[in-house]
């Protein structure tokens, strides 16, 4: 069975998908971006600060599901700029010191909003 899971602890959809499914023992959470969801803006400038709003929000998210980021087990990360690979990191790993999920990386034109950096997850429920 699937079910749809709606949080305000993320901005509202702007198109015809969800927040969150949960499915066969997994979360999905659809792709974040930096955005503040009170005000709608991006939350930071550079690629450290808007990599730690994402992360945030996903903790936050995480806990309010009885979850932790250890079970997080797949990140897809999209940035805008190759050359900010280093920083994300340096920012990613404070978030997955031991035991980091396992992780693509996609260098894209563009994301909405003008953001630097946008992630989704899959969390196994069990964890």
């Amino acid at each position: 069975m699937k079910k749809c899971i709606t949080t305000d602890k993320l901005p509202l959809p702007i198109g015809p998908y969800s927040q969150m499914v949960v499915s066969s023992g997994f979360l999905f959470l659809s792709g974040q971006i930096p955005i503040n969801s009170a005000t709608g803006n991006l939350s930071g400038d550079g690629i450290e600060a808007q990599t730690e709003a994402v992360l945030s929000s996903i903790r936050s998210v995480m806990e309010g599901q009885g979850l932790t980021m250890k079970a997080i087990v797949k990140v897809t990360a999209y940035l805008t700029v190759p050359g900010d690979f280093n920083a994300f990191n340096t920012v990613y790993a404070t978030y997955f010191a031991l035991e980091p999920p396992v992780r693509t990386t996609v260098f894209v034109s563009a994301l909405p909003k003008g953001a630097k950096v946008e992630l989704d997850v899959i969390a196994d429920l069990k964890s």
